[in-house]
Order: C-alpha cells, then structure tokens, then sequence
C-alpha cells in the first residue's frame, strides 16, 4: 500500500512527532510503501503566489514532488495540532499549493469554479491526527469541533475522498508519559485496523 504521511509541528520533541515516528515505524515494518513529510523539516513554501493561484503552474520542486505523490497514494494520513480551531498555516499552504484544480479536483468543462467539482485523488482512505489544549466538552460546546468539518468535508470529500477518520489526543499539555505512551498505542491499534 502507498501512503502519504504529512506532518505539521514546528517542534521536534512534540507529541505530534511522536505520532509520526510511531506512524513510520508501523507503516515501514508492514511494507508499506511510505511518502513521508514533515513539512517544517522540508522548509516547505506555504505562499501561494498569484500567478500560480490563477493557473497553477509552479516551478516549486518541492510542491510538484508533493503533488505528484497524492495523486498515486491509497491512503493518507495527516498529523497536526489544533491551533485555533485550524491546522498550523504551513499545512493549510501545502493544501493551498497541492491540493489543486487538475490534480485534486476538477470542474466539468464549461463550470467558472461554482458548481460541485469531481475529486481526482485515488486514495480510499484519509486519516488526520490532531492534538490539543482544550477540553472534549469545551471543544463541542463552544467550537464545535472545526477541525472535522474542515478535513471530512471540506478537503477530503471535495477531493474524492469518502472514507475519513480523524483521532483527537487531548489535553497534550497536562498529559502524563504514561497517557501518551497508552495514546501511541491507540495510534497502532488504528493502523492496524484501516492500513
């Protein structure tokens, strides 16, 4: 199985990174073949320039490389923290940058960008894990959860992408090496069951 693994945590001895490592190390023993990505590792250039937002065109290697990938994954796995109520800005600029019309998506011919495009991605399954500071009650009661609107419905399925699956780990900062070593586990029983 292909899959891209991308990860957007500035901080190298995040738990984010940790979730990764697991990720990597589960994915690599199963012979997956493994597009791994970490994005602030990479320097990845989040900045979609005009010219490139009006046709797409870029001579970005890194961004091509990446497009290039997600369009032949079967499954993709993001990791991200929940930084208000969004995904860090250099994940939302590798969506800006990759996740393009004619490689993601497309619009029947004749539609302005207005109408319900077609996805293009052939991956069968996307997973997102996501860490954060606040609370499950607070998260539902006054955000309502955005980060799974974002990624479920406007991403993945916009993408072609119907089989989404997201895990939350929460409350990171006041969590024990216990708790995360108990949440790593939780992210191998997950893989073990979806890839």
């Amino acid at each position: 199985m292909k899959i891209s693994v991308i990860l957007a945590h500035p901080y190298e001895k995040s738990f984010n990174h940790a979730i990764y490592e697991t990720i990597l190390d589960y994915s690599h023993a199963k012979g997956h073949e493994v597009f791994a990505h970490d994005l602030y590792d990479e320097k990845f250039n989040p900045l979609l320039k005009g010219n490139e937002l009006v046709n797409g065109e870029t001579s970005d290697p890194l961004v091509l490389k990446h497009r290039k990938e997600i369009q032949n994954v079967d499954g993709i796995i993001i990791i991200h923290p929940n930084w208000w109520g969004q995904p860090p800005a250099i994940l939302k600029g590798w969506m800006d940058r990759v996740l393009r019309s004619g490689i993601a998506y497309a619009f029947k011919e004749g539609d302005d960008g207005s109408g319900v495009p077609e996805g293009l991605l052939n991956a069968k399954m996307a997973f997102v894990f996501n860490t954060s500071n606040t609370s499950e009650e607070r998260e539902m009661n006054v955000f309502g959860d955005p980060l799974e609107r974002i990624w479920k419905d406007c991403v993945f399925d916009f993408c072609g992408i119907k089989n989404v699956h997201r895990k939350m780990f929460r409350i990171v900062a006041s969590s024990t090496l216990e708790e995360r070593e108990n949440w790593l586990k939780d992210v191998r029983s997950i893989l073990k069951e979806h890839f």
